[in-house]
């Protein structure tokens, strides 16, 4: 009986606390934090087996660099330039763009104009069209990755396209009788009608 009560009173007995024990009067041994006898004798506890939960501290996530994103420093329309004035009957133009740092793999040139696609989508900068109206036309060059997307886009510029006019043309060459059907600007339903010689009938 005396050694559970003694292992209750070092249960429940701090760790910083001193267990002092002691017979009393009626010849009783006495356990007790106070000694309050002159002939109560320090028990010395053994170490604490307590295990406190210190804080967690979290490491830090590492977070991998990032890949160097491929972009350009410069990209522009070399020819035309911004505003010029295409003189060409045919409506024919060269349009030629660069880019600083080169084209990257993977990516491709792509013209815009009046804001749609034209021409073929590439890695030349180069770019033949035919047949432009005449008029002003916005001209736009982009770099677009393989999935369609834009990475770098020029801004618009004008164009200027002129063009003889079919009239303008018959003025400076007008057509003759063996152009009807030939020449685009001498169609055959202006061809005039032919007159025919009326045979000459004597009079009598």
């Amino acid at each position: 009986m005396r050694n559970l009560l003694l292992c209750l009173l070092l249960i429940s007995v701090p760790a910083a606390a001193q267990v002092y024990t002691y017979i009393d009067a009626e010849g009783n041994r006495v356990f007790t934090d106070k000694p309050r006898q002159a002939n109560a004798e320090r028990i010395q506890l053994a170490p604490t087996n307590e295990i406190r939960n210190e804080p967690r501290v979290q490491a830090p996530a590492v977070v991998p660099p990032m890949a160097p994103a491929l972009g350009y420093q410069m990209l522009r329309i070399l020819v035309p330039h911004p505003d010029a004035t295409i003189r060409d009957n045919a409506g024919n133009l060269i349009v030629t763009a660069t880019s600083e740092p080169a084209l990257h793999s993977g990516h491709s040139f792509r013209l815009l104009l009046d804001g749609q696609v034209v021409g073929a989508t590439g890695r030349s900068p180069v770019f033949p069209l035919e047949n432009i109206d005449r008029g002003t036309h916005q001209l736009a060059v982009e770099i677009v990755d393989s999935q369609g997307r834009t990475v770098e886009r020029t801004p618009s510029q004008p164009l200027h396209m002129q063009r003889i006019s079919l009239a303008q043309k018959r003025m400076v060459r007008p057509c003759k009788r063996a152009d009807y059907g030939v020449r685009p600007e001498c169609p055959l339903k202006d061809k005039p009608v032919e007159k025919k010689d009326i045979p000459f009938v004597p009079f009598i």
